[in-house]
């Protein structure tokens, strides 16, 4: 069939919304229209580099939508089911997926690999096999992807916010609810506030951190992080130190959470800075794949025993979590429709992602 998507021809290029072929779905694998898709700071490391993948590659892996066909060997998800796509598979058998950790689970190793499990492409543009961004790609109206990476949801589910789901909310919320661990009366730092961060917030405040810090130099992030738990906010880390020494009489923050548009090494040591005695620094934004040093004090990781904790997907399980973050959407608990800023059309894409370069944006969708 032929569908329209935002292909990447090359490193530091647009986004180019054309028309391309999408293959029927093989073997384990599901047919889905798209109804909306989330832009994510993730597809933007395509472009930059900072996840090397193979081009041509079909962007977008934040994504929900309705199946439209299902390939032979798929017993769990039926035509017209609604699904939120979840841009790590989970086989439920490997070693990772049987100890609760399926964000890790081996499939995951075929995420930054374009092609699918089978070695062979779903979408092909201009004569040529094109990857997709996570085994998903959902900068297109259609795309075939791995019944493991969806998640069936409730009918009557809201999927233009349920696609959100599907990376930023459940990554933040997880960094600091399941990777920082963060629990009642702790302090809490975000450091970054877009679509994962502000859910890092969330997290926070729903898990009942009693101090959360919000930093980042945009005063109107900063503004919006109130809406999502911020209970304070500074433009800098120099600034929140000042704050968190404050209000913990010294005593510092239990948990810092590195959200980022991209990860430095050099913002470990102040990161570190920031957390006390036993405080973990959790480092969710994706840093350079060459770069290999990181700055902090070991005197005081001994001493404290202060810890780095590297997030994937927020250490979250996708089956488990994505349905229980969307039942507290339902609660009023999570905030879902405060998420969006804007939304484009897929022409616009690389408006979008203007957009969220210059700051404007906690999450930007693009609407099928």
């Amino acid at each position: 069939m032929k569908t329209k998507a935002a292909v990447l021809w090359g490193l530091n290029e647009k986004w180019q919304v054309e028309e391309v072929e999408l293959d029927p779905p093989q073997h384990g694998e599901v047919l889905v229209k798209l109804t909306a898709s989330g832009l994510c700071h993730s597809d933007e490391h395509l472009v930059t580099g900072d996840i090397p993948i193979p081009y041509p590659v079909v962007g977008g892996h934040e994504g929900a939508g309705v199946i439209a066909g299902v390939g032979p060997g798929v017993s769990d998800v039926d035509e017209g089911d609604p699904v939120v796509l979840s841009f790590l598979p989970a086989c439920g058998r490997c070693s990772y997926c049987a100890r609760g950790m399926t964000n890790l689970c081996d499939l995951g190793a075929a995420v930054v690999l374009g092609p699918q499990l089978d070695g062979t492409c779903r979408f092909h543009a201009r004569g040529e096999d094109a990857g997709q961004m996570c085994l998903l790609g959902t900068f297109s109206e259609y795309t075939v992807v791995p019944a493991a990476s969806v998640v069936k949801v409730d009918p009557g589910t809201a999927l233009d916010k349920a696609a959100l789901v599907g990376c930023g909310v459940t990554t933040g919320f997880g960094s600091a609810v399941r990777t920082a661990e963060v629990c009642a009366g702790d302090t809490v730092v975000v450091v970054g506030i877009g679509g994962i961060g502000a859910n890092a917030l969330q997290g926070a405040r729903i898990a009942g951190a009693r101090y959360i810090v919000a930093v980042d130099p945009v005063a109107h992030k900063l503004e919006k992080a109130r809406e999502f738990g911020a209970t304070h906010g500074a433009s800098s880390i120099d600034e929140a130190w000042d704050i968190v020494s404050t209000l913990t009489r010294g005593q510092l923050a239990d948990a810092c959470v590195l959200t980022t548009d991209v990860a430095e090494g050099d913002h470990i040591g102040p990161a570190l800075g920031l957390v006390g005695k036993r405080g973990r620094v959790v480092v969710t934004a994706i840093g350079h794949p060459e770069e290999s040093t990181m700055t902090g004090s070991l005197f005081e990781m001994t001493l404290y025993e202060k810890q780095i904790r590297g997030s994937l997907f927020g250490s979250s399980n996708a089956r488990h979590d994505i349905p229980r973050l969307l039942e507290l959407y339902n609660e009023g608990l999570l905030k879902l429709d405060e998420l969006v800023t804007r939304e484009y059309r897929l022409e616009d894409i690389n408006q979008g992602y203007q957009d969220m370069r210059d700051g404007q944006n906690i999450r930007g969708i693009i609407r099928y």
